[in-house]
Protein backbone atom coordinates (compact mmCIF):
# COMPACT_ATOMS: atom_id res chain seq x y z
CA UNK A 1 0.00 0.00 0.00
CA UNK A 2 1.84 3.31 -1.17
CA UNK A 3 0.94 7.11 0.77
CA UNK A 4 1.24 10.32 -0.72
CA UNK A 5 3.75 12.80 0.50
CA UNK A 6 5.18 16.05 -0.82
CA UNK A 7 9.16 16.24 -1.66
CA UNK A 8 11.65 17.84 -3.25
CA UNK A 9 12.61 15.82 -6.80
CA UNK A 10 15.81 16.56 -8.88
CA UNK A 11 14.08 15.19 -12.19
CA UNK A 12 17.74 14.94 -13.66
CA UNK A 13 21.45 16.23 -13.11
CA UNK A 14 21.33 19.81 -13.56
CA UNK A 15 17.94 20.50 -13.52
CA UNK A 16 15.73 22.49 -10.63
CA UNK A 17 14.21 20.94 -8.20
CA UNK A 18 11.02 19.96 -8.51
CA UNK A 19 8.47 20.09 -5.25
CA UNK A 20 5.94 17.46 -6.15
CA UNK A 21 3.55 14.59 -4.92
CA UNK A 22 5.58 11.37 -4.30
CA UNK A 23 4.11 8.15 -3.56
CA UNK A 24 6.06 5.97 -0.51
CA UNK A 25 5.55 2.56 -0.44
CA UNK A 26 4.76 1.08 3.45
CA UNK A 27 7.85 0.04 4.94
CA UNK A 28 8.79 -3.38 4.45
CA UNK A 29 11.32 -5.73 6.24
CA UNK A 30 14.03 -4.07 7.79
CA UNK A 31 12.56 -0.41 7.08
CA UNK A 32 11.31 2.39 9.09
CA UNK A 33 8.90 5.21 8.04
CA UNK A 34 9.91 8.09 9.79
CA UNK A 35 8.09 11.72 9.56
CA UNK A 36 10.62 14.55 8.97
CA UNK A 37 10.71 16.93 12.06
CA UNK A 38 13.26 19.04 9.87
CA UNK A 39 16.25 18.56 7.10
CA UNK A 40 19.10 20.73 6.89
CA UNK A 41 20.34 21.72 3.19
CA UNK A 42 23.89 20.80 2.58
CA UNK A 43 26.24 21.73 0.04
CA UNK A 44 26.19 18.09 -0.95
CA UNK A 45 22.59 18.19 -2.24
CA UNK A 46 24.07 21.06 -4.35
CA UNK A 47 26.49 18.57 -5.48
CA UNK A 48 24.29 15.85 -6.20
CA UNK A 49 22.17 17.95 -8.34
CA UNK A 50 24.52 19.55 -10.43
CA UNK A 51 26.23 16.24 -10.84
CA UNK A 52 29.92 16.63 -8.78
CA UNK A 53 28.49 13.86 -6.82
CA UNK A 54 27.42 10.65 -9.16
CA UNK A 55 23.69 9.22 -8.01
CA UNK A 56 21.02 7.68 -10.15
CA UNK A 57 18.64 9.72 -10.71
CA UNK A 58 15.48 11.32 -10.59
CA UNK A 59 16.00 10.95 -7.19
CA UNK A 60 14.07 12.75 -3.99
CA UNK A 61 17.31 14.26 -2.54
CA UNK A 62 18.13 15.65 1.68
CA UNK A 63 20.50 13.63 3.43
CA UNK A 64 20.44 15.69 6.91
CA UNK A 65 17.67 14.67 8.50
CA UNK A 66 15.50 13.66 11.81
CA UNK A 67 12.14 13.51 12.98
CA UNK A 68 9.84 10.60 14.54
CA UNK A 69 9.08 6.81 13.99
CA UNK A 70 5.54 6.72 12.63
CA UNK A 71 5.71 2.96 11.63
CA UNK A 72 8.33 -0.17 11.45
CA UNK A 73 8.59 -2.85 9.04
CA UNK A 74 8.60 -6.98 9.96
CA UNK A 75 11.80 -7.61 11.73
CA UNK A 76 12.32 -4.02 13.22
CA UNK A 77 12.77 -4.91 17.09
CA UNK A 78 15.56 -1.58 17.84
CA UNK A 79 12.72 1.07 17.16
CA UNK A 80 9.05 1.53 17.59
CA UNK A 81 6.53 4.07 16.48
CA UNK A 82 7.21 7.73 18.64
CA UNK A 83 10.81 7.23 18.86
CA UNK A 84 12.55 10.11 17.64
CA UNK A 85 15.41 9.35 15.32
CA UNK A 86 18.63 11.48 13.11
CA UNK A 87 18.81 9.73 9.64
CA UNK A 88 22.26 8.75 9.06
CA UNK A 89 22.89 8.68 5.29
CA UNK A 90 25.89 6.54 5.47
CA UNK A 91 25.48 3.20 7.08
CA UNK A 92 28.26 0.86 7.73
CA UNK A 93 27.62 -2.46 6.36
CA UNK A 94 29.96 -3.93 9.27
CA UNK A 95 31.67 -6.62 6.64
CA UNK A 96 33.34 -4.83 3.92
CA UNK A 97 37.42 -4.43 4.82
CA UNK A 98 37.06 -0.72 6.09
CA UNK A 99 34.23 -1.43 8.38
CA UNK A 100 36.65 -4.79 9.63
CA UNK A 101 39.98 -1.90 10.15
CA UNK A 102 37.22 -0.07 11.99
CA UNK A 103 37.05 2.59 9.32
CA UNK A 104 33.00 2.64 9.02
CA UNK A 105 33.46 6.27 7.59
CA UNK A 106 34.91 4.38 4.32
CA UNK A 107 32.85 1.52 4.02
CA UNK A 108 32.53 0.22 0.38
CA UNK A 109 28.88 -0.50 0.53
CA UNK A 110 27.35 2.55 2.61
CA UNK A 111 25.44 4.12 -0.16
CA UNK A 112 24.48 0.89 -1.63
CA UNK A 113 20.60 1.91 -0.84
CA UNK A 114 20.87 5.32 -3.14
CA UNK A 115 20.53 2.42 -6.21
CA UNK A 116 17.46 1.19 -4.87
CA UNK A 117 13.66 2.06 -5.87
CA UNK A 118 12.52 4.46 -3.20
CA UNK A 119 8.87 5.92 -4.49
CA UNK A 120 7.25 6.98 -7.65
CA UNK A 121 5.90 10.41 -8.71
CA UNK A 122 2.18 10.46 -9.64
CA UNK A 123 2.52 8.80 -13.26
CA UNK A 124 4.34 5.94 -12.22
CA UNK A 125 8.36 7.15 -12.77
CA UNK A 126 10.62 5.41 -10.25
CA UNK A 127 12.33 6.98 -7.91
CA UNK A 128 16.12 7.04 -6.05
CA UNK A 129 16.70 8.03 -2.31
CA UNK A 130 19.24 10.53 -3.18
CA UNK A 131 21.68 9.75 -0.44
CA UNK A 132 19.94 6.66 0.83
CA UNK A 133 17.18 8.73 3.26
CA UNK A 134 15.68 11.07 1.25
CA UNK A 135 15.18 13.78 3.37
CA UNK A 136 13.43 16.48 1.68
CA UNK A 137 10.16 15.30 2.10
CA UNK A 138 7.26 14.84 4.82
CA UNK A 139 8.01 11.37 5.19
CA UNK A 140 10.73 8.96 4.30
CA UNK A 141 10.96 5.19 4.66
CA UNK A 142 14.49 4.19 4.85
CA UNK A 143 16.66 0.81 6.07
CA UNK A 144 16.97 -0.16 9.55
CA UNK A 145 20.35 1.02 9.81
CA UNK A 146 20.26 4.45 8.58
CA UNK A 147 17.77 5.12 11.39
CA UNK A 148 19.67 6.30 14.72
CA UNK A 149 17.87 7.14 18.08
CA UNK A 150 17.67 10.32 19.17
CA UNK A 151 19.44 10.88 22.30
CA UNK A 152 17.22 12.72 25.40
CA UNK A 153 17.30 16.67 25.97
CA UNK A 154 17.91 17.29 22.21
CA UNK A 155 15.72 19.36 20.46
CA UNK A 156 14.08 17.55 17.15
CA UNK A 157 14.53 19.99 14.74
CA UNK A 158 18.02 21.53 15.55
CA UNK A 159 19.00 17.48 15.60
CA UNK A 160 18.63 17.29 12.22
CA UNK A 161 21.99 18.89 11.83
CA UNK A 162 23.78 15.98 13.95
CA UNK A 163 23.35 14.07 10.99
CA UNK A 164 26.00 15.36 8.55
CA UNK A 165 27.17 18.92 9.59
CA UNK A 166 28.29 18.42 12.77
CA UNK A 167 28.94 15.06 12.77
CA UNK A 168 31.61 16.25 9.57
CA UNK A 169 32.63 19.50 11.61
CA UNK A 170 33.22 17.63 14.79
CA UNK A 171 34.74 14.57 13.64
CA UNK A 172 37.11 16.62 11.43
CA UNK A 173 38.45 18.66 14.19
CA UNK A 174 38.40 15.60 16.89
CA UNK A 175 39.42 12.60 14.61
CA UNK A 176 40.88 13.24 11.52
CA UNK A 177 43.01 16.48 12.72
CA UNK A 178 43.14 15.37 16.54
CA UNK A 179 43.57 19.08 17.63
CA UNK A 180 44.50 19.42 21.19
CA UNK A 181 44.62 22.02 24.05
CA UNK A 182 46.43 24.83 23.12
CA UNK A 183 46.57 24.62 19.49
CA UNK A 184 45.97 26.99 16.80
CA UNK A 185 43.62 26.58 14.24
CA UNK A 186 42.36 28.03 11.02
CA UNK A 187 38.79 27.06 9.46
CA UNK A 188 38.62 27.99 5.46
CA UNK A 189 34.38 28.22 4.75
CA UNK A 190 32.24 29.42 6.85
CA UNK A 191 28.65 27.57 6.07
CA UNK A 192 27.09 25.16 8.10
CA UNK A 193 30.06 22.56 8.06
CA UNK A 194 32.27 25.20 8.64
CA UNK A 195 30.63 27.03 11.52
CA UNK A 196 30.29 23.31 13.29
CA UNK A 197 33.99 22.89 12.87
CA UNK A 198 34.75 26.12 14.66
CA UNK A 199 32.44 25.19 17.17
CA UNK A 200 34.38 21.76 17.28
CA UNK A 201 37.54 23.68 17.42
CA UNK A 202 36.41 25.53 20.21
CA UNK A 203 35.66 22.77 22.41
CA UNK A 204 39.05 20.78 21.92
CA UNK A 205 40.08 23.97 23.38
CA UNK A 206 42.25 25.67 20.29
CA UNK A 207 43.68 28.35 21.65
CA UNK A 208 43.21 30.60 18.39
CA UNK A 209 40.88 29.99 15.44
CA UNK A 210 41.02 32.04 12.83
CA UNK A 211 37.60 31.88 10.41
CA UNK A 212 37.85 32.68 6.77
CA UNK A 213 35.34 32.88 4.14
CA UNK A 214 34.98 35.46 0.85
CA UNK A 215 31.91 37.10 2.99
CA UNK A 216 32.58 39.76 5.13
CA UNK A 217 29.29 39.65 6.61
CA UNK A 218 29.87 35.84 7.94
CA UNK A 219 32.26 37.59 10.36
CA UNK A 220 29.31 37.43 13.19
CA UNK A 221 28.23 33.92 12.66
CA UNK A 222 32.44 32.96 13.42
CA UNK A 223 32.72 34.73 15.85
CA UNK A 224 29.63 33.09 17.81
CA UNK A 225 30.94 30.36 17.24
CA UNK A 226 34.08 30.67 18.48
CA UNK A 227 36.36 32.17 16.12
CA UNK A 228 39.19 34.55 17.76
CA UNK A 229 40.34 36.22 14.54
CA UNK A 230 38.34 36.85 11.21
CA UNK A 231 40.05 36.87 7.56
CA UNK A 232 38.02 37.92 4.17
CA UNK A 233 39.41 35.44 1.47
CA UNK A 234 41.86 36.33 -0.85
CA UNK A 235 45.40 35.95 -2.40
CA UNK A 236 46.80 37.35 0.54
CA UNK A 237 45.00 34.44 3.00
CA UNK A 238 48.00 32.33 3.97
CA UNK A 239 50.37 35.57 4.90
CA UNK A 240 47.70 37.26 7.07
CA UNK A 241 47.40 34.20 9.09
CA UNK A 242 50.95 33.71 9.45
CA UNK A 243 50.99 37.44 10.44
CA UNK A 244 48.25 35.97 13.49
CA UNK A 245 50.25 33.47 14.34
CA UNK A 246 54.05 35.11 14.90
CA UNK A 247 55.00 34.46 11.41
CA UNK A 248 54.32 30.47 11.82
CA UNK A 249 51.10 29.46 10.33
CA UNK A 250 48.89 27.46 12.46
CA UNK A 251 49.30 23.97 13.47
CA UNK A 252 45.82 22.75 11.98
CA UNK A 253 44.15 23.92 8.45
CA UNK A 254 40.86 22.67 7.87
CA UNK A 255 39.53 23.53 4.46
CA UNK A 256 35.38 23.10 4.63
CA UNK A 257 34.96 24.70 1.26
CA UNK A 258 36.08 21.54 -1.59
CA UNK A 259 37.79 24.04 -4.17
CA UNK A 260 41.49 24.07 -5.47
CA UNK A 261 42.30 27.52 -4.27
CA UNK A 262 41.04 27.47 -0.94
CA UNK A 263 42.87 23.57 -0.57
CA UNK A 264 45.93 25.64 -1.39
CA UNK A 265 45.51 28.15 0.99
CA UNK A 266 44.95 26.11 3.69
CA UNK A 267 47.95 24.22 2.86
CA UNK A 268 50.21 27.48 3.10
CA UNK A 269 48.67 28.32 6.18
CA UNK A 270 49.91 25.37 8.01
CA UNK A 271 52.85 25.55 10.01
CA UNK A 272 55.96 23.45 9.16
CA UNK A 273 55.10 19.89 10.56
CA UNK A 274 51.34 20.97 10.74
CA UNK A 275 48.04 19.24 9.96
CA UNK A 276 46.01 20.08 6.87
CA UNK A 277 42.38 18.34 6.72
CA UNK A 278 39.92 18.61 3.61
CA UNK A 279 36.54 18.26 4.29
CA UNK A 280 34.97 20.07 1.29
CA UNK A 281 33.67 17.79 -1.90
CA UNK A 282 35.29 19.40 -4.63
CA UNK A 283 35.16 18.21 -8.73
CA UNK A 284 37.60 16.53 -11.03
CA UNK A 285 38.76 19.39 -12.60
CA UNK A 286 39.56 21.21 -9.40
CA UNK A 287 43.28 20.22 -9.56
CA UNK A 288 45.43 20.88 -6.79
CA UNK A 289 49.38 21.46 -7.18
CA UNK A 290 52.23 21.13 -4.86
CA UNK A 291 56.22 20.19 -5.58
CA UNK A 292 58.41 17.77 -4.68
CA UNK A 293 60.33 20.40 -2.85
CA UNK A 294 58.12 21.83 -0.55
CA UNK A 295 56.33 18.35 0.50
CA UNK A 296 60.23 17.83 1.91
CA UNK A 297 60.58 20.96 2.79
CA UNK A 298 57.20 22.08 4.95
CA UNK A 299 56.78 18.01 6.70
CA UNK A 300 53.08 18.85 6.55
CA UNK A 301 50.51 16.13 6.69
CA UNK A 302 47.54 16.81 4.24
CA UNK A 303 44.39 14.47 4.94
CA UNK A 304 40.99 14.11 3.43
CA UNK A 305 38.05 13.53 5.60
CA UNK A 306 35.24 11.39 4.80
CA UNK A 307 31.47 12.29 7.02
CA UNK A 308 34.37 13.87 9.68
CA UNK A 309 35.72 10.03 10.02
CA UNK A 310 33.08 9.92 11.98
CA UNK A 311 31.01 6.46 13.86
CA UNK A 312 27.55 7.86 14.12
CA UNK A 313 26.29 5.36 16.39
CA UNK A 314 29.78 5.61 18.78
CA UNK A 315 29.35 9.76 18.25
CA UNK A 316 26.61 10.87 18.64
CA UNK A 317 25.98 10.43 22.12
CA UNK A 318 29.09 12.39 22.41
CA UNK A 319 28.00 15.19 20.86
CA UNK A 320 24.48 15.09 22.08
CA UNK A 321 26.21 15.66 25.80
CA UNK A 322 28.16 18.32 24.32
CA UNK A 323 24.78 20.36 23.74
CA UNK A 324 22.98 19.18 26.61
CA UNK A 325 26.14 21.04 28.75
CA UNK A 326 25.98 23.67 26.25
CA UNK A 327 29.53 23.48 24.55
CA UNK A 328 27.63 22.91 21.21
CA UNK A 329 24.50 24.98 20.58
CA UNK A 330 22.96 23.62 17.24
CA UNK A 331 20.87 26.59 16.58
CA UNK A 332 23.25 28.72 15.96
CA UNK A 333 24.54 27.16 12.71
CA UNK A 334 21.18 27.80 11.46
CA UNK A 335 21.13 30.81 9.25
CA UNK A 336 17.46 30.28 7.88
CA UNK A 337 14.09 28.36 8.77
CA UNK A 338 12.25 27.18 5.45
CA UNK A 339 9.94 25.40 4.25
CA UNK A 340 9.92 22.47 1.61
CA UNK A 341 9.66 25.31 -1.21
CA UNK A 342 12.38 26.80 -0.44
CA UNK A 343 14.73 24.74 -1.32
CA UNK A 344 15.70 26.00 -4.75
CA UNK A 345 16.32 29.62 -3.01
CA UNK A 346 19.07 27.56 -0.14
CA UNK A 347 21.19 26.11 -3.38
CA UNK A 348 21.34 29.73 -4.57
CA UNK A 349 22.47 31.21 -1.39
CA UNK A 350 25.00 28.27 -1.15
CA UNK A 351 26.27 29.24 -4.55
CA UNK A 352 26.94 33.14 -3.12
CA UNK A 353 28.28 32.13 -0.67
CA UNK A 354 25.71 33.48 1.99
CA UNK A 355 24.71 32.21 5.32
CA UNK A 356 24.98 29.40 7.67
CA UNK A 357 22.71 26.67 7.41
CA UNK A 358 18.98 26.36 5.88
CA UNK A 359 17.00 24.40 8.04
CA UNK A 360 13.76 22.58 6.16
CA UNK A 361 11.30 22.46 9.12
CA UNK A 362 8.33 20.61 8.44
Amino acid sequence: MAFQVRAAVLPAVGAPLSVTGIELPDPGPGQVRVRLAAAGVCHSDLSLSDGTMRVPVPAVLGHEGAGTVVAVGEGVTRLSPGDPVVLNWAPACGRCHACGLGEVWLCADALAGAAGVHARTADGTELHPGLNVAAFAEETVVAESCVLPLPDGIPLTDAALLGCAVLTGYGAVHHSARVQPGETVAVFGVGGVGLATVQAARIAGASRIVAVDVSPEKEELARAAGATDYVVASATTPRAIRALTGKQGVDVSVECVGRAVSIRAAWESTRRGGRTTVVGIGGKSEQVTFNALELFHWGRTLSGCVYGNSDPARDLPVLAEHVRAGRLDLGALVTERIALDGIPAAFENMLAGKGGRALVVF
